[in-house]
């Protein structure tokens, strides 16, 4: 894989280039960017997968005030449906994509919409639900539209100043564009990362005087829900265990398993991968099979022996403050 990467050097030049021109052209006002009066706040990353979005808007989705309306656009990868789809009881997995599906399945109350014209989504939701807050999906590429705030995520172990573009790299976008975010988010540290590795990677990331950066970490839930009950994470010890995942980065997940004492096969597949029978029939074969919460919404209601582990962002610092606060300040530009 490292091989085929060098030797795709030539072509992310290519990509490069295209991409600034695409840039620059939104910069100069050749392509254009549209607003919209209800408040935007854009969830996304630079690079391709793997840096926590989904956790991240389930976190501001769960401390939005009572009485307000929030509505999650997503573009709906991988998903079978076409154009704009606003989820509704009864609605499958295939016709959201896993990610939409799980916060729509753990958050009722909010509004979930799929529309990969994000323009055509936001207006739909403008006209129909009329929300108070749209948080947009993995957008920050998506410069049709111009949002209120911006979020911009960060693998600790794959800094967007350390990538490079396509296909040598994980960078879909300009480096350059960093510049938009009103927060860059450091996600997947150590728990214990110190006062001092924070500071030289806020001096590496070098940010704006408006820009705050904040840092965060994954914890996994110590108890495991599946079709039928709850066990103990702990339980695991004792059995034989097949992790499954299909997910952009597992490694962290694998890590944190084998820290626990767990020893288990791991069948690896590509991100947003939907299981075909003959895999879902070699799943029931083994004795436990544990997944990503993401995965399992594609997995349930196939097999008795199928389990999820939860993860949520935690953040150093009160770093969770200066998240929540984009709920209710007033745009500012970065």
């Amino acid at each position: 894989m490292q091989l085929l990467r060098k030797l795709g050097f030539p072509v992310s030049l290519i990509y490069a280039l295209v991409v600034y021109l695409r840039n620059y052209f939104y910069d100069i006002g050749l392509f254009t960017s549209k607003s919209f009066k209800t408040k935007t706040i854009c969830m996304g990353n630079l690079s391709v997968g793997g840096t926590g979005k989904t956790p991240m808007i389930e976190f501001l989705v769960s401390h939005v005030k009572k009485n307000s309306k929030i509505a999650v656009l997503s573009r709906g990868y991988g998903r079978k449906s076409k154009g704009y789809v606003l989820a509704k009881p009864g609605i499958g997995v295939e016709e959201l994509g896993d990610e939409p599906y799980q916060i729509y399945k753990k958050f009722p109350n909010a509004f979930v919409a799929v529309d990969a014209d994000r323009q055509h989504g936001i207006s739909k939701l403008e006209e129909t639900i009329r929300p108070d807050v749209i948080l947009l999906d993995d957008a920050f590429q998506h410069r049709k539209v111009r949002c209120d705030q911006y979020v911009l995520l960060t693998s600790y172990d794959n800094l967007y100043v350390d990538d490079w573009y396509l296909p040598t790299g994980y960078l879909r976008d300009s480096k350059r564009e960093a510049r938009r975010a009103n927060i860059i988010v450091v996600t997947k540290c150590p728990s214990n990362l110190s006062v001092a590795e924070q500071q030289r990677i806020q001096k590496k990331l070098n940010p704006g005087p408006s820009q705050k950066v904040i840092f965060s970490f994954l914890e996994y839930e110590n108890t495991l829900k599946g079709n039928l009950e709850e066990i103990d994470l702990a339980e695991l010890k004792n059995k034989k265990v097949t992790l499954v995942t299909g997910i952009a980065n597992p490694q962290q997940l694998v890590s944190f398993l084998k820290a626990q004492g767990i020893v288990f096969e791991h069948l690896a597949y590509s991100d947003h991968h939907f299981f075909t029978e003959k895999e879902i029939a070699l799943f029931n074969n083994r004795e436990i099979v544990l997944t990503t919460e993401k995965d399992y919404v594609r997995l349930e209601g196939r097999g008795e022996k199928f389990y999820y582990i939860g993860v949520m962002h935690k953040f150093m610092n009160g770093g969770e403050e200066v998240l929540l606060n984009l709920l209710d300040e007033s745009p500012t530009a970065p």
